[in-house]
């Protein structure tokens, strides 16, 4: 890695310069944080986790049309995407009430939401992320109403089809957050398309356990539950993405085809 340009460093993903024009190398780190990097640890294995994790939901996204940043996974840890421009919002799609939104409106956590309620916040760590609405998002140019249409439509089709995919290996699909970037119409005659970036894993949804309710996401390094790893191996394992190891949760299972 010390030998390529490095173009981005997040809290869990580091971004080069890749190989083609118009193409990063996305390489996913050990690092976990929470409430606002406040709170921080390494976790051997969480980046390989959730690079596989994401890997598989967002090929699964692009066989039903969802456009993406996606190109192909290169090693355990290193993804090729395209160069894209993020659009600076987080969108979170909540079919229960969890976290923040009970905090905020004092919903028992567990509680299924009458329908599913898409939210957005601003994409400033420096600010703590603020919650935002549709007016301050035209009223600052951040997106247009057609773009914010799009995120809308697509976030909405995305949940849908996680939620059968989630409930197809007992887990319940509770929220999870999204970002999205503009990429140059591929047809050439101009203008940008709206497409799915980021990384979709246990680290930006909340994945409980259909029959127990037990957290398999990024709640049990947030809440001190213990077993975070163990719990991503978990959710890939029921993803059909590992084998089931019978003796341990270790993750080195996953080297077999790397």
């Amino acid at each position: 890695m010390s030998c390529r340009k490095q173009i981005y460093e997040g809290k869990a993903k580091i971004l080069y310069e890749g190989p083609e024009p118009g193409t990063l190398v996305q390489y996913f780190k050990d690092d976990a944080t929470a409430f606002n990097a406040q709170k921080k640890a390494t976790l051997d294995g969480k980046g390989v986790l959730n690079n596989r994790i994401s890997e598989f939901i967002m090929m699964r996204l692009m066989e039903i049309g969802i456009p993406t940043h996606f190109i192909r996974r290169l090693n355990m840890r290193e993804q090729l995407i395209k160069k894209v421009e993020i659009v600076p919002l987080e969108v979170i799609c909540r079919n229960v009430a969890a976290g923040t939104m009970s905090k905020r409106l004092g919903i028992e956590e567990g509680e299924k939401l009458p329908r599913s309620v898409v939210e957005f916040c601003l994409k400033r760590d420096d600010l703590g992320d603020p919650l935002i609405a549709e007016e301050h998002i035209y009223a600052f140019g951040w997106a247009s109403q057609g773009e914010l249409d799009e995120i809308i439509a697509m976030t909405l089709r995305i949940n849908d089809y996680l939620q059968g995919l989630f409930a197809g290996i007992g887990i319940k699909l509770i929220d999870f957050k999204l970002e999205f970037g503009r990429l140059e119409h591929p047809d050439g005659l101009g203008g940008h398309m709206i497409v799915l970036a980021d990384e979709i894993s246990p680290d930006s949804c909340r994945l409980w356990d259909r029959e127990t309710d037990k957290k398999l996401d990024k709640d049990r390094f947030r809440r001190d539950l213990g077993d975070v790893t163990e719990a991503y191996t978990e959710v890939a394992t029921r993803l059909g993405i590992l084998k089931p190891n019978p003796t341990s949760a270790n993750i080195s299972v996953i080297s077999s085809n790397d």
